[in-house]
């Protein structure tokens, strides 16, 4: 167990890399190249701990104005004014590091932590301390004595810098821990990325993981498969079977599919996976809500297409047996949509998830290397919440026989497995349903015709 006293940053998603938050007295680096949000994180830091009462310094070795820094920040709603020259002081001392030295800079801060009884200290502009510096003992120096008087009088501290330090530098081997914050550009988007190089004595969720600016300032996306390393729940010691919403389906896989499972229904654009799919999810009452979670068409258009096939969205979302969630495919982050999907299930009860689609969802996805990983712990997550799932995944060829994954060990995620596809019967494209897969239960391996009629779906033997 972690014994650690940790001062929370307030900013979720980093207290959930950091393992509960920084660790309370120690030091840490931010590091990233200018604009990658290093000022905005320790700000948004800063005034969300003199919100719980803490105390904060901010010090600048950079030339820049607090004034410019303020205008800045007024954009941001975690940014109150009223604070400072309160609880988060602002001073500069760069006029005190260009005329007097580094010894004198620590001076300075030392009489200001002491005066101010700060428990935080920010200071900004380590590049520049380190080119005023005679030599790295100097820069070790440096570090090593406002550590010292910082963690005598509980304060914390975090050292900005603009340069890319590496691992074995000075202000690398000084400080209890680094965070490394960047962007770069993923084909036309821009992604930004941050990373916990270093977490001296604490543990902490490792590897690359994204975030954005917002007006709320810094919000942080655990990889979700970091997260999520182990399942919440183990798998129930007894089979639960739910309809598919088609009788004539539940007929040919031994009476439904199993509580807690995960289907994915595969096949071309219009050969009915969303259809079936919404079959599935109108076996939701107010008792059982269920949750369409789509990426292509509005709920305007799903509330539209489901009257077609005689099933009534509209009223099942009055009564609460449905939730309609519409996502867009061209923005956003993969991992903020996973969570944003959990929460829904966990506030709102949910039973049943229709995810439409798996592949308009891995859209998002700028590392195209986590499809499978980020899959399992979601897929996983939900099961632990005793949810049974139905997603889509769209193949390209109009008329074929093979389910084109995007990896080849994605159908292990699934318990069971529909192929959807069309073929030529005649002068006429005929529906076609191939159940490849159903965990748990024995099923009809025959070919079955899909029928969709304005009262809905059925399946019989071709």
């Amino acid at each position: 167990m972690d014994q650690l006293k940790r001062l929370k940053s307030g900013i979720d998603g980093l207290d959930i890399l950091l393992k509960g938050g920084f660790v309370a007295g120690a030091s840490y680096i931010i590091q990233g190249r200018p604009g990658s949000g290093k000022t905005i994180l320790a700000n948004q830091l800063g005034f969300n701990h003199v919100q719980s009462g803490g105390r904060v310094l901010f010090a600048t070795l950079l030339a820049e104005p607090h004034d410019r820094l303020f205008d800045f920040l007024s954009t941001l709603s975690f940014f109150d004014k009223s604070r400072i020259g309160q609880s988060i002081q602002f001073v500069s001392a760069f006029d005190t590091l260009e005329n007097e030295g580094l010894d004198e800079v620590v001076k300075l801060l030392r009489r200001e932590i002491s005066r101010q009884k700060s428990t935080v200290l920010i200071l900004d502009g380590l590049l520049n301390a380190r080119s005023r510096a005679d030599s790295p003992i100097d820069t070790k120096k440096f570090i090593s004595e406002l550590q010292g008087h910082a963690a005598f009088a509980g304060c914390t501290v975090l050292f900005l810098t603009s340069s890319q330090l590496d691992d074995g530098s000075p202000e690398h081997t000084m400080v209890d821990g680094v965070i490394e914050m960047g962007e770069e550009s993923v084909g036309p988007k821009s992604v930004r990325r941050i990373k916990l190089r270093k977490t001296r004595g604490s543990s902490s969720l490792s590897g690359l993981h994204e975030f954005e600016i917002t007006d709320r300032g810094i919000v942080v996306y655990p990889r979700l498969e970091s997260l999520l390393s182990q399942p919440a729940l183990s798998d129930s010691d007894y089979l639960v079977q739910v309809s598919s919403g088609i009788e004539t389906l539940d007929n040919c896989i031994g009476g439904g599919l199993a509580g807690s499972s995960v289907t994915l229904i595969a096949g071309p654009s219009g050969a009915g996976k969303t259809s079936i799919g919404m079959e599935f999810i109108h076996e939701c009452t107010p008792e059982e809500p269920g949750l369409y979670f789509g990426f292509y068409e509005s709920p305007q258009r799903i509330r539209v297409k489901a009257a077609a096939l005689g099933l009534d969205f509209e009223s099942m979302e009055k009564t609460g047996a449905l939730h309609i969630v519409w996502n867009t495919t061209t923005a956003g982050h993969i991992d903020q949509l996973a969570y944003e999907l959990l929460d829904i299930v966990k506030r709102e009860n949910i039973q049943r998830v229709f995810l439409d689609s798996l592949g308009g969802m891995s859209r998002v996805m700028t590392d195209k290397t986590r499809v499978m990983d980020f899959y399992t712990a979601l897929m996983g997550a939900l099961r632990a919440e005793g949810v049974t799932v139905v997603g889509t995944w769209e193949i390209p060829k109009l008329i074929a026989v093979e389910v084109n994954a995007p990896t080849s060990d994605l159908s292990s995620i699934f318990d069971n497995i529909l192929l959807v596809r069309f073929e030529q019967n005649g002068s006429e494209l005929q529906r076609l349903l191939s159940i490849l897969k159903i965990r748990d239960s024995g099923y009809d391996p025959s070919l079955l015709e899909l029928v969709i009629s304005d009262s809905g779906l059925s399946v019989k033997k071709v």
